[in-house]
């Protein structure tokens, strides 16, 4: 039987045309690989990468895919280092 999936809408914010891609993930997939996936995907360093919701809530990624598809939702934005903290 194949593993239930999660689907996430993640936008790159420190590009003004606001770019996005979504994702679809195993829920138990660790929010760590996810986030690495997408900065890949947007072409930038994961190490230096966040996610946070709409809201600008930071997530912390130590927690599956599925946990934070249950607390935030699908609608997610990146932000590379040089951006975290900025208004």
């Amino acid at each position: 039987m194949a593993a239930a999936k999660v689907s996430f809408k993640i936008t790159l914010t420190s590009d003004p045309k606001l770019p996005y891609k979504v994702i679809n993930v195993p829920e138990e997939a660790p929010f760590t690989a996810v986030l690495k996936f997408a900065a890949g995907e947007f072409k930038v360093p994961a190490e230096s990468s966040a996610i946070i919701t709409n809201d600008g809530v930071g997530i912390n990624p130590a927690q599956s895919a599925g946990n934070v598809f249950l607390k935030h939702g699908s609608e997610l934005r990146l932000i590379p280092r040089d951006r975290v903290g900025c208004l």
